[in-house]
C-alpha cells in the first residue's frame, strides 16, 4: 500500500514538469514567431538583391536613413544585401538548431510525465484495492 505522503511527492514532482513543458512550449512559439520574422526578411532581401542585379551598374540607387533618402553606390548596395541575407540565413540555422533542441527536450518532459502519471495511477489503484 503507497503512503499518501508518496502519492503527493508525486504529484507535485508531476506539477514541476507540467510547469516546466509549459515554459518549453512557449519557448518553442516564441522561436517559431523569430523564425516566422527572420523568414519573411530573408525573402524580402533576397527580392531586393534581384531587383538589384535587374539594375545598370550605372542606375542611382537610394538607400532610406531615417526620413532622407541616400544616394549609395550600386556595389555597395548590393554588398549590403548579401550581408544581410547572409546574417539572416545563419541566424535561421541557429534557431532551427534550437528548436530542435527545444523539442527533443519537450518530447522528454512528456515522456517522463506520462510515466510518472501512470506511476501516480498505479499506486491510487494499488490504494483503492487495499
Amino acid at each position: 500500500m503507497a503512503s499518501p505522503t508518496v502519492v503527493r511527492e508525486l504529484q507535485r514532482d508531476l506539477e514541476n514538469k507540467a510547469n516546466d513543458l509549459s515554459k518549453l512550449q512557449k519557448d518553442i512559439s516564441k522561436n517559431h514567431q523569430i523564425r516566422k520574422k527572420y523568414t519573411i526578411q530573408l525573402g524580402e532581401n533576397e527580392l531586393v538583391l534581384k531587383e538589384l542585379d535587374l539594375l545598370n551598374e550605372d542606375a542611382n540607387v537610394f538607400k532610406l536613413i531615417g526620413p532622407v533618402l541616400v544616394k549609395q553606390d550600386m556595389a555597395e548596395a548590393k554588398a549590403n544585401v548579401k550581408k544581410r541575407i547572409e546574417y539572416i540565413s545563419t541566424e535561421l540555422k541557429r534557431l532551427d538548431s534550437t528548436l530542435q533542441d527545444l523539442e527533443e527536450k519537450q518530447n522528454n518532459k512528456k515522456e517522463t510525465i506520462l510515466k510518472l502519471q501512470q506511476k501516480i495511477q498505479s499506486l491510487q489503484a494499488g490504494k483503492g484495492k487495499a
